[in-house]
C-alpha cells in the first residue's frame, strides 16, 4: 500500500504482501505501524488486480473497530524492486511466499517468511474480518518481538 502518510525513519524496512492488498497485507500493515511507528512499513499484493484501490471496505471498517486507520492506504503490486528496497519481507500465507520467491532476483538474501506459523486466510473469501485481524495483531506482536531481538533491543 502506499500512504502519503508513510511511516519513516526507522533502520528496518518491512514489507507484508497478500493476494490483492486489500485485507491482510494492509491490515497487518496498520497493525504494526501502531505497534512500532520508527519502522518504515509498507505492504503490496502478488496481483495487480486492486492497484491504487483503499482496502476492502468490510476490512477498513473492522480495523477502525479496533482503532487503526487504513483509509490512507492504497493497493499496489510486489516488484522485483522490493527485493533491494526492503529488508525483511512478510508473506500472508504459503502460496504468497512461493510466488514472491518466483521472483526474486539471483543473489538477492532478503529474508521472506510467512507472517504466522500458519497462513493467515483471507477474509474476502472467508468473511471472518475479526479473526484475520486477531491473527494478524497476535502474529505482529511475536513479529516485533523477534525484530527486537535481532536488533538487540
Amino acid at each position: 500500500m502506499t500512504s502519503e502518510n508513510h511511516a519513516g525513519g526507522g533502520e528496518m524496512r518491512i514489507l507484508f504482501v497478500c493476494l490483492g492488498n486489500i485485507c491482510r497485507s494492509p491490515a497487518a500493515e496498520g497493525i504494526m505501524r501502531a505497534l512500532a511507528p520508527d519502522l518504515h512499513l509498507d505492504s503490496a499484493g502478488t496481483g495487480g488486480w486492486h492497484v491504487g484501490d483503499p482496502p476492502y471496505g468490510p476490512m477498513r471498517d473492522a480495523a477502525s473497530a479496533r482503532g487503526l486507520d487504513l483509509s490512507v492506504l492504497r493497493a499496489r503490486q510486489f516488484s522485483v524492486a522490493d527485493f533491494d528496497a526492503f529488508d525483511l519481507i512478510v508473506a500472508m500465507d504459503r502460496q504468497n511466499q512461493t510466488d514472491i520467491e518466483n521472483l526474486r532476483p539471483r543473489g538477492h538474501r532478503v529474508p521472506v517468511r510467512t507472517m504466522a506459523a500458519q497462513d493467515v486466510p483471507d477474509p474476502y473469501y472467508t468473511r471472518d474480518f475479526d479473526g484475520c485481524l486477531d491473527l494478524l495483531e497476535t502474529a505482529s506482536r511475536s513479529l516485533l518481538a523477534d525484530i527486537s531481538v535481532r536488533r538487540g533491543r
